[in-house]
């Protein structure tokens, strides 16, 4: 019998707060001047929980940056296996570069030194489009083609796996983003909604939470952006929230979200606002 979704949060009993302004200080919504990190093009951006930027440049560098902006490592090999389609700091004594278009995810240490490569097609998967790394160092994939996830240790062994989604959901989501934080996997489908697995795969939530863009969790705490909004929901609390972003925070390529602040990238370089 297919599972239908187990919906804790609906859009019909979301309680929105919608606040106007620079925010409140109760809420943590409302921020200081920005600080300038890096000036110059970027392809992508990351932020780890010390404060440190990593900055991939149009040239093919990956460069560590401390929460003042000074260069501490790079990475300049960075092309070697394609284009890099996601970076992953949870950890920042291991980073996650993912070459998606071949199935191949390289690990840098704390100085960006390479430690090791996982052939993901050594695997037998394919179509990896969203991997993430585990609280123990392993590495989360959802792997497309058997629309499972599946955690993968360093040599890409599976060690877990979930049983084949499309049996027990009515829609298997395509998911963007994928994190492990505090006993959850979150794997996030910007048009279908956020799945929230526990440490064993089993889907515990199916959340209608869709249309965020740069989403991040922080303990049980969801963030992202929606349009012009920075919205947060914490699971258990059945409340969603909606801050509205100042216009400079609005109109940036990409947005980071931390305990900190907020990092911004927008056309000359990537600034962060701190919290009020």
């Amino acid at each position: 019998m297919r599972f239908s979704f187990i919906i804790l949060l609906c859009c019909s009993v979301f309680c929105v707060q919608s606040q106007t302004g620079s925010g409140d200080k109760a809420s943590g919504t409302a921020f200081l001047p920005p600080v300038s990190l890096y000036r110059g093009s970027v392809k992508q951006f990351a932020a780890d929980n010390l404060g440190n930027i990593y900055v991939l440049t149009p040239a093919g560098l990956l460069i560590k940056l401390n929460s003042r902006g000074d260069s501490l490592n790079v990475f300049n090999d960075v092309r070697r296996y394609g284009t890099v389609y996601a970076i992953d700091v949870t950890n920042p004594m291991k980073v996650l570069l993912y070459y998606k278009d071949f199935s191949t995810i390289l690990m840098l240490d704390r100085y960006l030194n390479r430690i090791n490569m996982i052939d993901l097609r050594k695997s037998g998967i394919f179509q990896a489009k969203a991997t993430g790394l585990s609280y123990d160092n392993n590495v989360w994939i959802f792997d497309e083609q058997s629309a499972k996830l599946k955690k993968i240790d360093e040599t890409g062994s599976v060690l877990i796996e979930t049983t084949d989604l499309r049996q027990v959901l009515d829609v298997v989501p395509s998911p963007h983003a994928l994190v492990d934080r505090d006993g959850f996997v979150y794997v996030y489908d910007s048009t279908k909604g956020l799945y929230v697995f526990d440490y064993y795969g089993v889907l515990k939530n199916a959340l209608p939470l869709t249309g965020v863009t740069d989403l991040q969790v922080m303990g049980k705490t969801i963030a992202g952006r929606r349009q012009n909004k920075l919205v947060r929901y914490t699971l258990g609390t059945l409340e969603l929230q909606e801050q509205s972003l100042p216009a400079i925070i609005q109109s940036a390529e990409k947005i980071y979200i931390t305990q900190q602040g907020v990092y911004v990238l927008n056309g000359t370089g990537i600034e962060m606002y701190p919290y009020y």
